[in-house]
């Protein structure tokens, strides 16, 4: 953290919008609201007691019912620490030491952006995942190397998958963006089973990203959008919980004043983007994306590493998948990309390779 001598006045936290709080009527109503299932009608009076439990958990707010102190290593070590919290940090930490580990095999993370899949409505796999799966045999041509595939269509068709919007805690303060995310789980409000704390380690320990999406209404699509927002914690987050005493708006403000370093969690890592549409929206996509990866400090992996095509250009959707089974260009223009991608990553990790003006100080973070 940077230290400018005095530190300025911070301003206040600004109030002033109503509160979202629910009566205990209506807060039961909707708790229970997710047992309609009539198998659930024998368990009636269990269910009435569990409402009560959590009713009085909201009322409380018991965000983090389970912590542990900080100890050695935080500002403040007395400071009780949520136990989901420390142990998505200590999965970031195995995580950052694996991707530095020279021994270890480079690892590219493939990422299908497509909530679309044959397991849920739809009824049919997405293109997005065809070409996710196209880009893995290409990586491997280039070498041995470590591949994940994060499916963000799971988000739509797995029991218990969630990406909990970004709360915006970055807006008020930096420092109050905490590294990992510890806006959630907040039990209190039934913000739980959060797949961030999964997502945070994959993009750390890779040495290579390649985003696959489809543009939906000339935008990222909605499984995309969240994890983005989610990782605003990767560029500038605060490590340290402990510093802001949890969401302690003026405490991080007067941090911020002082001078924070903003540092990228990400940095260096080689990025790759395959963005393909219907009929529109693909090169506004690609940029956005791109421009996103870039602001934290990621790199192109080379000219060919980003693409933005046309599949079946204002065709019927029905025959799309054969659009793309005729389409030969198309996929080699993929298979360039994820080669380009594991090609700049075998050339960083055998020191052939640098992304220069990274070491470089800008005179304005974000």
């Amino acid at each position: 953290m940077k230290t400018s001598g005095q530190q300025p006045n911070a301003p206040l936290p600004r109030k002033g919008m109503p509160s979202p709080k629910l009566e205990e009527e209506e807060f039961k109503t909707r708790y229970l609201g997710q047992f309609e299932d009539p198998a659930f009608r024998g368990l009636d009076p269990e269910l009435s007691k569990i409402a009560e439990v959590a009713w009085q958990a909201y009322a409380e707010s018991r965000k983090s019912p389970i912590t542990r102190k900080a100890g050695e290593g935080f500002t403040d070590p007395d400071y009780e620490l949520s136990v989901d919290w420390l142990a998505a940090r200590d999965a970031i930490q195995a995580a950052q030491a694996s991707h530095d580990a020279p021994s270890k095999k480079p690892l590219i993370l493939l990422i299908n952006a497509s909530s679309r899949s044959e397991h849920t409505c739809p009824g049919e796999m997405s293109k997005s995942y065809r070409l996710v799966e196209l880009s893995r045999d290409a990586i491997l041509s280039e070498g041995d190397f470590e591949i994940e595939i994060l499916d963000l269509s799971r988000l739509a068709s797995e029991y218990g998958r969630k990406i909990h919007p970004c709360k915006a805690c970055f807006s008020t303060a930096a420092p109050l963006c905490h590294w990992p995310c510890s806006c959630y789980p907040n039990h209190s409000l039934g913000q739980t089973q959060d797949w961030m704390a999964e997502i945070y380690p994959m993009w750390v320990a890779a040495h290579g990203i390649m985003i696959v999406t489809p543009v939906n209404w000339y935008q990222v699509t909605s499984p995309l959008k969240l994890m983005m927002d989610r990782l605003v914690c990767a560029d500038g987050g605060n490590p340290d919980p402990t510093a802001t005493h949890g969401k302690h708006a003026d405490e991080a403000k007067a941090i911020e004043m002082a001078g924070w370093n903003y540092p990228r969690h990400l940095q260096g890592r080689f990025f790759s983007v395959v963005v393909h549409g219907d009929v529109d929206g693909v090169e506004n996509v690609r940029h956005s994306i791109s421009d996103w990866l870039r602001f934290m400090k990621l790199a192109p992996a080379g000219p060919l590493a980003e693409v933005d095509r046309y599949i079946g250009y204002w065709k019927p959707y029905a025959t799309s998948h054969l659009e793309l089974d005729a389409d030969k260009d198309i996929q080699d223009e993929v298979r360039n990309a994820a080669r380009t991608l594991a090609q700049a990553v075998n050339a960083q990790r055998q020191g052939s390779l640098f992304i220069a003006g990274s070491d470089f100080a800008e005179p304005r973070e974000k």
